[in-house]
């Protein structure tokens, strides 16, 4: 296997108001970053999985060193706990509504502070996988100046997502990258429920499409784990960081 210049990682703390507790944050910085350049920023929840199971700093570090993709810092932000990542990702989750303010009042100021960034939306991504990726949906809907670019791999899809979205009226503001697996018929999600996610995905992309977002969808064959988002992750960056 090659070896790549490796970025570096950074674990840091800050405290968030809107959450009321402290968040660790886990950080890549390209291995030639300097304060002297400008940055744009990939920001995961689902942090820590982003990670090690989806290696998003070694395919980062792939991807910069054969100039495929522009130089990128990812910021990933771990969940607690399985009830504690529910109740923030969920658009039923009683910390909802805060997690996502703490992300577009809180974390990107603190992240336009620490690091030298591009501050406008087209420099900013979200990402998620499944819950993560429906929060992270969520909030670029809220926040399109503040969030320009999503990466959704197979989020949850309910009516409270497509009427958002339906009711979204900025649709050039925002450019989306959404996957979904054809085999995500009955995924067991954390509240114990068999869900079927791919019917509500071919909706949502419907009304995307309808929308005119700018947009890339595809179904790939498998289901709802990492070993299926893990190998998609080096085309999503490619496509929203070349």
């Amino acid at each position: 296997m090659m070896e790549y210049p490796k970025g570096t990682i950074k674990d840091l703390t800050f405290s968030s108001k809107e959450l009321n507790e402290d968040m660790e944050l886990l950080v890549y910085l390209p291995s030639s970053y300097s304060p002297l350049y400008k940055y744009s920023v990939l920001i995961a929840s689902d942090g820590k999985d982003f990670f090690q199971f989806g290696r998003i700093g070694r395919i980062a570090d792939e991807l910069i060193s054969k100039s495929e993709i522009e130089n990128v810092i990812i910021v990933g932000i771990p969940y607690k706990s399985v009830e504690d990542r529910r109740r923030k990702y969920h658009p039923e989750g009683d910390q909802h509504e805060a997690y996502i303010r703490f992300l577009a009042h809180e974390l990107v100021p603190f992240i336009d502070k620490e690091f030298s960034t591009f501050q406008m939306g087209a420099g900013r991504a979200l990402a998620g996988d499944s819950l993560a990726a429906t929060v992270s949906l969520l909030a670029a809907l809220q926040y399109p100046n503040t969030f320009g670019k999503l990466i959704l791999q197979s989020p949850l899809v309910n009516k409270t997502v497509l009427d958002a979205v339906e009711s979204f009226d900025q649709p050039h503001l925002l450019e989306i990258y959404h996957v979904i697996g054809t085999e995500e018929t009955e995924v067991k999600t954390t509240s114990g429920k068999v869900e079927d996610f791919i019917t509500p995905n071919r909706e949502l992309e419907k009304v995307i499409k309808a929308k005119g977002f700018p947009y890339f969808y595809e179904e790939f064959n498998g289901n709802h784990t990492w070993k299926y988002w893990q190998p998609d992750l080096k085309r999503a960056l490619i496509h929203m960081f070349s």
